[in-house]
């Protein structure tokens, strides 16, 4: 199946005549999200890393390189890693903190394939009050009861592997993470879903830093947060929500797909 990436207007997820052509995908769009991120200042040193399970050998997945910027990530830079942590097509370093907690996920969540985690300002700024987000925009709703605070190893970098099990353990079944004292973490099934996901939630954190600071929010009704989640908040509209960022990147920066 031949994809026109640079100005598809799908209206759902692709299917594949391949694995082979789902993974050339799934690579495509990694490197993309990687690339949004950068662009919205989600970069910081090495820290952050998106993945995506590889649809052929289901217990690896694709990650960008250590200590490579998120805005230089092309497809031919991707590692692909297995479940013990070892590079198998690549030929940069990859993350061990990266593998431990994504591999733990993957693991854990087989409905996962993709997840997304960044050391964005907001998410960190939120994560250190050790609280969940609260309804107070129709944005926000996206998350309501549905994400989980993880409070284990949030101040600690996570090179054991307890602390990927214990950030796994903690997100459930839920689609969001605020990891105490860390940041953000999101997944889905799709990289445009935990990518839209990340950036939705870095921008909630924002948001309700901003209303509390100037005094105090008013909650939505619960119900009426419910079924703001429940009509906006499912994997299509999270994978259909990413693709204005997706036309962007592709216009700007059409050297990602070497």
């Amino acid at each position: 199946m031949a994809i026109n990436h640079r100005r598809a207007r799908a209206t759902h997820m692709p299917v594949f005549d391949t694995l082979e052509e789902e993974r050339e995908h799934r690579k495509q769009r990694l490197a993309g999200a990687l690339r949004v991120f950068g662009k919205l200042g989600f970069s910081e040193g090495v820290a952050g890393h998106i993945t995506v399970r590889d649809p052929v050998d289901t217990d690896h997945f694709w990650v960008n390189p250590f200590g490579m910027n998120f805005s230089q990530v092309r497809v031919s830079d991707l590692l692909l890693v297995n479940h013990d942590g070892e590079v198998i097509h690549g030929d940069r370093p990859v993350n061990k903190a990266a593998f431990i907690i994504h591999g733990a996920v993957h693991k854990a969540r087989p409905d996962v394939i993709a997840a997304a985690h960044a050391h964005s300002i907001y998410g960190k700024a939120f994560s250190s009050l050790g609280k969940l987000l609260d309804p107070i925009t129709q944005d926000a709703c996206i998350f309501f009861e549905d994400h989980a605070l993880v409070t284990d190893f949030g101040g600690r970098v996570v090179f054991e592997s307890e602390g990927g099990e214990a950030l796994a353990a903690g997100l459930g079944s839920h689609k969001a993470a605020i990891h105490q004292n860390h940041g953000l973490f999101t997944v889905g099934q799709s990289v445009e879903e935990a990518a839209f996901w990340f950036i939705s939630m870095e921008r909630s954190c924002q948001v309700q830093l901003l209303a509390e600071a100037a005094g105090t929010p008013k909650l939505i009704d619960p119900d009426d947060a419910r079924y703001t989640r429940d009509v906006t908040a499912f994997p299509l509209a999270g994978w259909f929500s990413f693709q204005p960022f997706w036309d962007a990147i592709v216009e700007s920066d059409p050297e990602l797909f070497e």
